[in-house]
This record gives C-alpha cells, structure tokens and sequence, in this order.
C-alpha cells in the first residue's frame, strides 16, 4: 500500500487511489464529488459504495473529506462501518483495482469488495 495524500480523519486515500479517481472524473465531466458508502449485501454482509455525483448533492448530513480541491463524501450512517478507511489503487494484472482497508471489518470477502462488522 501507498502512502496517504495528506492525514485525514474518516477516510483517507492514497496517492495511487486519488491520482487514478481523479483520472476517472475527467472522464465524467467537471463539479463532480465521490461518494463512499456500504449498503446490505455481499457474500460478507455489506458491500462498499463507490461512485461519482455532482456537487450539489452533498447533504448537510454526509462527512467531506478534502484532498486538494477534490471531495470524498459519505453519509453519516455509512460512516460508522467506514471510519478509518483506506483507499488504494493498484493497476497489477491479478487483484488490481480499487482496494479498501476497513478498520472495522471483522471479515472480509475474498475479492475484498464486502465485508461485515
């Protein structure tokens, strides 16, 4: 794993993560956020959230994180299984991708996309 952009409390993302989400949004189009969040579901129980929206849909209840302009947001409720994540980026031929370590995983799924707690 890569080092932090920057120290964050909540959900923090490396380098490697940031660079290629960034990548991805230029793609989309501009004033886009991304959102991070679990929802039921999965071989583990809960699986993780990730896409882009715009701006205006952050809401006076979700966190936002800041890593040099670009916002992470999450709701308050998905926060509680997400707080003290890392997100990371790998572009290997096996097991590449997006890549989360959660603090409060008690298991993780073998492909690392769910996880229960």
């Amino acid at each position: 794993m890569t080092q932090a952009t920057k120290p964050q409390q909540g959900i923090m993302m490396t380098a490697a993560a940031l660079t290629h989400v960034l990548a991805l949004k230029e793609k989309q189009g501009d004033n886009l956020c991304l959102r991070v969040g679990v929802r039921q579901g999965g071989c583990s129980g809960m699986s993780y959230l990730m896409d882009f929206e715009t701006m205006d849909n952050i809401g006076e209840h979700d966190e936002v994180f800041d890593y040099e302009g670009f916002k992470v947001i999450c709701d308050k409720k998905s926060m509680l299984y997400l707080y003290g994540l890392m997100l990371d980026y790998s572009d290997a031929l096996i097991g590449g991708g997006f890549q989360f370590t959660n603090p409060n995983a008690d298991q993780t799924c073998g492909c690392g996309k769910s996880f229960s707690a």
